[in-house]
């Protein structure tokens, strides 16, 4: 029983550390929202995206999750009109970020809503183990 607990404790770390990891890069294409080229014509900041996939922790023998890969987002940049920023093109035209902040808040609320379950889950779990110790007395 004690090694089913620690099993699900396992699951529910591994759960809010990649939550954890999909808050810094949600948080890093927040900060650069308004990141463009230092250059004429440079490249602005592109959004950051993350991906999650299954993994078997064999020691344990169970299906974990893990982050696969942290990508680039390399949807359109939008322009705007801007001949006295350093980074506008020669028609005037500034290469903005393709960060929007509602998608990234609505991804920062999804990943706070899983991390809370995973902690529930190793809340409830822990409680378990104290019981248990409790009845061993």
């Amino acid at each position: 029983m004690a090694n089913d607990l620690n099993q699900a404790l396992n699951v529910s770390a591994t759960g809010m550390d990649a939550q954890t990891r999909r808050l810094r890069v949600i948080a890093e294409n927040i900060a650069n929202q308004d990141t463009t080229g230092s250059s004429p014509g440079g490249e602005p900041y592109r959004r950051k995206t993350i991906t999650f996939e299954s993994a078997v922790d064999r020691a344990a023998g169970v299906d974990t999750v893990r982050v696969k890969a942290i990508g680039v987002d390399n949807s359109d940049l939008p322009l705007r009109y801007d001949p006295s920023n350093p980074a506008a093109d020669p028609k005037g035209y500034v290469k903005l970020p393709n960060v929007n902040t509602f998608v990234e808040i609505m991804d920062m609320r999804e990943a706070e809503r899983s991390y809370s379950a995973n902690l529930s889950a190793m809340q409830a779990t822990r409680g378990m183990l104290n019981k248990t110790i409790d009845l061993l007395k």
